[in-house]
C-alpha cells in the first residue's frame, strides 16, 4: 500500500477472504482446470447477476460464466464456486451501481469544506465534491484489507507524487497523493474488486487517480468514513 515508508503492494476485497474450497466440498484445487459440479450457497443470486437463468442448479455454463467472473476479478479459486467471496463482490458492485449521481445523499462527507474528496469505505466508492456540487465520480476504489485498514476521519493532502515507489516493496504508486501517514490515492494495476485489498492505501483506475491528481492540490481535504466489508 501506498506509503513515503507505504505499505503498499497491490492487493482490494470487499468481504473476508474464506478458506479455500477443498475436495470435500466436490470443489477441484485452486489452479486446476475443471469446473465445480457443487452448487453454491449464494447460486441462484450469482447466476441472476451474469444473466444466467437462475435456478439454482449449477450447469457447465453457469461455472464457465461465474469461472470467467472470478478470474476477472482476481478470486480464487477461480473454479466456478457461487460461494461469499464471489457472491460479495458481485453485491457491492450492485450497491455502488444503485449510488448513481449522489454518492453523498446521507450527507456524510463534509460539505462545509469547499473541495474535498471523499472516501465511502463501506461502498468503496470515492468522489471529489465541491461543498454540495458533485465535481467528479463516484468511482470505485480499493482500500485496505483486514489489519491495514485505511484510517478514517478528516485529513489533508500533505505531498504529491507522481511517479512514486514505495520504498517498502519497490512497488511503483502512479499519482501519489498522499493524505495520511503514508496512505494515499494512487494508481494501481489489478482491478477495483481485486480482493482481498490494498495495505491500506486508496487504489484507483488510472483514468480515476489522473483525474484526482488534476483536481486537487496539497492542502485539499480528504474524509475518509464507513468501514469496508471483511474488515
Amino acid at each position: 500500500m501506498g506509503d513515503i515508508r507505504r505499505r503498499g503492494a497491490v492487493a482490494l476485497g470487499v468481504t473476508a477472504l474464506v478458506t479455500p474450497l477443498t475436495l470435500a466440498l466436490g470443489a477441484a484445487p485452486a489452479g486446476a482446470a475443471s469446473c465445480t459440479t457443487q452448487v453454491g450457497p449464494y447460486q441462484k443470486k450469482v447466476e441472476k447477476f451474469l444473466g444466467r437463468p437462475a435456478d439454482g442448479k449449477q450447469s457447465a455454463a453457469d461455472c464457465e460464466a461465474i469461472r470467467a467472473f472470478q478470474g476477472k476479478h482476481g478470486i480464487t479459486p477461480a473454479i466456478g464456486y457461487a460461494g461469499p467471496v464471489t457472491w460479495g463482490v458481485m453485491d457491492l458492485m450492485n450497491k455502488q451501481k444503485a449510488v448513481g449521481t449522489n454518492p453523498n445523499k446521507g450527507g456524510a462527507c463534509p460539505v462545509n469544506k469547499g473541495r474535498i474528496a471523499c472516501v465511502n469505505l463501506t461502498l468503496q466508492l470515492s468522489w471529489i465534491q465541491d461543498g454540495e456540487r458533485l465535481v467528479y465520480g463516484p468511482v470505485p476504489v480499493r482500500t485496505g484489507r483486514d489489519g491495514y485498514e485505511t484510517r478514517t476521519g478528516l485529513k489533508r493532502i500533505y505531498w504529491r507524487d507522481i511517479d512514486h515507489v514505495s520504498t517498502i516493496y519497490n512497488v511503483p504508486m502512479p499519482y501519489s497523493q498522499f493524505f495520511d501517514g503514508g496512505q494515499a490515492f494512487h494508481s494501481v494495476g489489478v482491478g477495483m474488486w481485486n480482493p482481498p485489498g490494498s495495505h491500506g492505501c486508496v487504489n484507483m483506475t488510472k483514468t480515476a487517480a489522473k483525474k484526482y491528481w488534476s483536481l486537487l492540490k496539497t492542502g485539499d481535504d480528504v474524509f475518509v468514513y464507513g468501514r469496508k466489508p471483511g474488515t
